[in-house]
């Protein structure tokens, strides 16, 4: 998706404030303990220092 993309989606939506995060080669998502995307680094995953967790309660 591009910024262009992503920001009509959004406005459609309805949302009022977005925020772009980091998409590069670095970027995984994890859900129940796997990775459920394609890391564009050829060597797959990387070790980072930081990270954003949704959690539900």
């Amino acid at each position: 998706m591009t910024f262009v993309e992503l920001a009509t989606l959004l406005r459609e939506l309805g949302v009022e404030e977005g925020l772009n995060l980091d998409g590069g080669g670095s970027t995984a998502l994890w859900v129940a303990g796997a990775v459920r995307n394609r890391p564009s680094d050829p060597t797959g995953e990387r070790a980072v220092g930081n990270a954003l967790l949704v959690v539900r309660r």
